[in-house]
């Protein structure tokens, strides 16, 4: 069987994993490639507060995908063999996310803004946020 090609995303093509194969292979929601586009055809997923419709949206490291019919949350973390597992949290844990910072710049005007590891911009950060540390995201403000 050949594998499916995550779309264009926040996370790089070979640090993700397709939602089509979160959902047939991994959680076993669906058997076939139809089955699968019912599913998120149907806005019932949500990676990181937002419906996803692209069955090949690339989900990864630390992103939240909640399934709202069955009221499930999962964090998508590594294993020790540096493999994807779908790690089941609970709401509270789910409105939050752990995000890297890859890049500190300033823009327009001087405004300070950081970068994350999975394309998010934050402005006006914390000064004493640098390079490399971790900060907490809440998923519903961004």
């Amino acid at each position: 069987r050949w594998a499916p090609k995550p779309s264009a995303g926040p996370h790089k093509m070979r640090e993700c994993m397709p939602l089509i194969v979160m959902l047939r292979e991994r959680l076993k929601y669906a058997l076939t490639y139809r089955e699968v586009k019912m599913i998120v055809m149907q806005r019932l997923i949500k990676v990181d507060g937002k419906v996803r419709t692209d069955m090949f949206y690339p989900a990864g490291f630390m992103d939240v995908v909640q399934i709202e019919k069955t009221k499930e949350n999962f964090r998508l973390l590594y294993d020790t063999k540096k493999r994807f597992v779908l790690h089941k949290v609970v709401k509270e844990e789910a409105s939050y996310k752990l995000c890297r910072v890859k890049k500190i710049h300033r823009g327009p005007k001087g405004i300070p803004y950081a970068i994350t590891h999975d394309g998010r911009t934050l402005r006006y950060p914390d000064p004493d946020v640098k390079v490399n540390d971790t900060v907490r995201v809440d998923i519903a403000t961004g």
